[in-house]
């Protein structure tokens, strides 16, 4: 079992920027893919952000395109996100999210969120 936590989270004005950061428990094995999703309300489905697979490719969300960078860190496995130019629109709670591939079994690991509100 792996327990993620995020942070970085916060109150930024149009335009500003943010770092989130997703870190594990443990450094966890057999990661396959990470990933940011965001809620934009509650009991609203979770929308795919960014991803990146254990060889580094990545993957974005057409409206984050250009604005948003996911990067990892090799040694701890945490998981980052910076982003940039933000809009009313981004605010919602963020999580990141870890799938693990073990034999044939896959288990998906869920941060608890954080919170981004961008507003003036």
């Amino acid at each position: 079992q792996v327990q993620l936590v995020e942070s970085g989270g916060g109150l930024v004005q149009p335009g500003g920027s943010l770092r989130l950061s997703c870190v594990p428990s443990r450094r966890p094995f057999a990661i396959s893919t990470m990933g940011w999703y965001r809620r934009q309300a509650p009991g609203k489905q979770p929308e795919l952000v960014a991803t990146i697979t254990d060889d580094g490719n990545t993957n974005y969300a057409d409206f984050v395109k250009g604005r948003f960078t996911i990067s990892t860190d090799n040694i701890k496995n945490s998981l980052y996100l910076q982003m940039s130019s933000l809009e009313p629109e981004d605010t919602a709670v963020y999580s990141c999210n870890y799938r693990q591939t073990l034999g044939s079994r896959n288990y998906s690991y869920w941060g608890q969120g954080t919170q981004v509100t961008v507003s003036s």
